[in-house]
């Protein structure tokens, strides 16, 4: 290209906003192709897409009613489960269209970020910087690699369209601009409630880059063509209510749906001072991850002793420094304290002091606040060369890109890197448990996977390694009661299941205890504990197949063959089977009805890939083995 042609192309700045936004587009996908070579991960990827009966349908008319009014994996977020809908409707379950959709989204964010800060401040290069940061740094690689982390992307996409109609709106204060600001931000609590600090942002958006406190000093006519109107901080909190009222309402969605999944853990998982000190300790470690992204993984373990006291009292003093530094700059340089509240503010709803799941942070919670630090740094570094421009013409700031590109060229390799270790499920626990201490789930899920692999062995393996960690771990004692099932040490299996059925907290997990454990005392000959024991976990878990089916085996034996015809043809509602459906047919033909008992069977050609290996199967339950 020539030095006409680059003039040509950035003669306007409509030009060269519109090439700047293909550059951003570009290397976001060029960047993040590698994730299209991913596979789906056993770790939400499942139970989001892959086994989910409504999601893998497409966009049916009983899929949206069913999104909008259910709450799933304790979480409601229709918008999401929509777009999961879609990509099954377009690419069936082959992951490189439903990878390729979260690039396609992220690229959109860099691209909206870029346009949003560049409207609202006037700064093109900085603008710029941010959105590469936004793009290139590795701490992101979780929202989009993990296919299950469409609602973190699809979020904050609505969440930026948001920002961008309310500095819309601000420049002509109307109800119909209000009203599409209100409508996604809508948009954004219906993909994540991520988005529901957002009418508190947008008093920081106020004070900077928008400047509409009337306190504040208006700008010249050149920045702020339009003259934005200005007013009191009653006022610009009283503009928000309607906004802010949305947050409550989505935070009580939210808490709904977290305690519908049993998502939220009490105070005898975590102490309410080990939650604030985590809290504390996350802020910092948070930064560190901003400043120096290694070591990111997919799960932290949440720590279940306290911290001790020196790391506490660094952090807050580190906190409280940086608080103090942004306070005292804000009428010199506002956009300190700005990128500093909104990385503490939007931040504060997933820093565990609500504590869902067992992590003690995560990367993906850093997809909205890590904008605030970003802006903070690259504004602060901008006016730093402006001001040194004006001491030392002779070196012009035109030389910052070299520095500026060394940094995102090594983000970017960092990224690549990081991309490679969502490759799988297994390579992503292996991962986690190299970079992480004491990772007592990421041995068990990383087993998990392994025994459905066939790798039986290494499974148990990290079992007890996760053992190790925490001797009390329910699904590693689970796991590993399966693990001695299947070799026959019966005695050893049933020790471990009723340790789990009498002690473990999750009643999904003891139904499961108990349902393996029917089936150990079946193989043992104790057909009125395998009752028991069965309709215990049906007690805890209605509908759940290995009971039900252990049922059918107890009736079968007792001679009860209308019963044991019963409990199969329920269970084949529930989970249809090639084995379920044998023994279906088997209990059908000692009831005395051939015709239904072919039918069965019929069905069971029809769903079993390996319809010997299904027979010898059945015929080993019905043998009591």
């Amino acid at each position: 290209m020539t030095r006409t042609q680059a003039s040509g192309l950035f003669s306007s700045s409509a030009k060269r906003a519109f090439v700047l936004c293909l550059l951003l587009t570009a290397s976001t996908l060029a960047l993040y192709t590698p994730v299209t070579r991913n596979a789906f991960l056993e770790w939400d990827d499942d139970t989001y897409i892959t086994r989910n009966a409504h999601v893998r349908a497409g966009l049916t008319w009983d899929t949206v009613k069913w999104s909008f009014t259910r709450f799933e994996l304790a979480n409601w977020h229709p918008l999401t489960w929509l777009s999961h809908a879609l990509d099954c409707e377009l690419f069936g379950l082959n992951p490189t269209g439903h990878h390729y959709v979260n690039i396609l989204l992220h690229a959109g964010n860099a691209v909206l970020l870029f346009l949003l800060l560049q409207s609202a401040t006037g700064f093109c290069w900085r603008s710029l910087m941010v959105a590469a940061l936004f793009v290139a740094h590795p701490i992101n690689v979780e929202s989009v690699a993990w296919a299950a982390e469409r609602k973190n992307v699809l979020s904050m996409f609505f969440f930026l369209l948001a920002l961008l109609a309310y500095g819309w709106y601000t420049r002509q204060p109307q109800l119909r601009r209000y009203g599409v600001a209100f409508l996604l931000f809508l948009l954004a609590l219906m993909s994540k409630p991520q988005a529901i600090t957002f009418p508190f942002l947008l008093l920081l958006w106020d004070y900077w880059p928008l400047r509409r406190l009337s306190t504040q000093p208006a700008l010249d006519a050149a920045r702020d063509p339009e003259r934005t109107p200005r007013f009191s901080v009653l006022w610009l909190v009283l503009e928000k209510m309607p906004l802010f009222l949305l947050s409550a309402a989505s935070a009580v969605v939210t808490v709904m749906a977290q305690r519908a999944g049993h998502a939220v853990r009490a105070f005898y998982d975590f102490s309410p001072l080990n939650r604030i000190e985590n809290s504390l300790t996350s802020y910092v470690r948070y930064v560190g991850m901003a400043v120096w992204p290694s070591g990111l993984a997919v799960l932290y373990p949440h720590p279940t002793k306290l911290f001790p006291a020196w790391q506490v009292v660094v952090a807050v003093l580190a906190l409280v420094l940086a608080t103090t530094i942004a306070v005292w700059q804000r009428h010199r340089h506002p956009y300190i304290i700005v990128g500093w509240l909104w990385f503490l503010g939007s931040m504060f709803p997933m820093i565990g002091l609500m504590q869902v799941g067992a992590q003690a942070l995560a990367d993906r919670y850093a997809y909205i606040p890590f904008i605030g630090l970003f802006v903070a740094v690259v504004w602060t570094v901008g006016d730093w060369l402006g001001n040194r421009q004006i001491r030392t013409p002779q070196i012009p700031t035109a030389w910052a890109a070299i520095p500026a590109t060394v940094i995102l060229m090594a983000l970017g390799v960092a990224t690549h890197r990081q991309i490679g270790f969502w490759r799988d499920t297994p390579t992503m626990w292996l991962r986690a448990i190299e970079v992480t201490r004491n990772n007592y789930i990421a041995h068990d899920e990383l087993a998990v996977s392994l025994a459905e692999r066939g790798r039986v062995e290494e499974a148990a393996l990290h079992h007890r390694a996760a053992l190790a960690i925490k001797p009390d771990d329910p699904v590693a004692i689970l796991n590993l009661g399966m693990y001695e099932h299947g070799r026959g040490n019966l005695r050893a299996a049933i020790d471990d299941y009723e340790f789990v059925a009498l002690y473990a907290v999750d009643s999904e997990m003891r139904a499961d205890a108990y349902g393996n454990l029917g089936s150990a005392y079946r193989q043992l000959g104790d057909y009125v504990r395998a009752k028991q024991c069965a309709e215990a976990a049906l007690k805890l878990s209605p509908g759940r197949p290995i009971a039900i089916v252990g049922l059918g085996l107890v009736a079968q034996h007792d001679g009860d063959f209308a019963e044991a015809v019963r409990q199969f043809s329920n269970a084949m509602a529930v989970a249809p089977t090639g084995v379920g459906y044998l023994l279906l047919a088997h209990a059908l033909e000692q009831a005395g009805h051939p015709a239904e008992a072919e039918a069965a069977r019929q069905q069971a050609r029809l769903i079993s890939r390996n319809l010997d290996e299904a027979q010898k199967e059945a015929d080993e339950l019905l043998a009591g083995k």
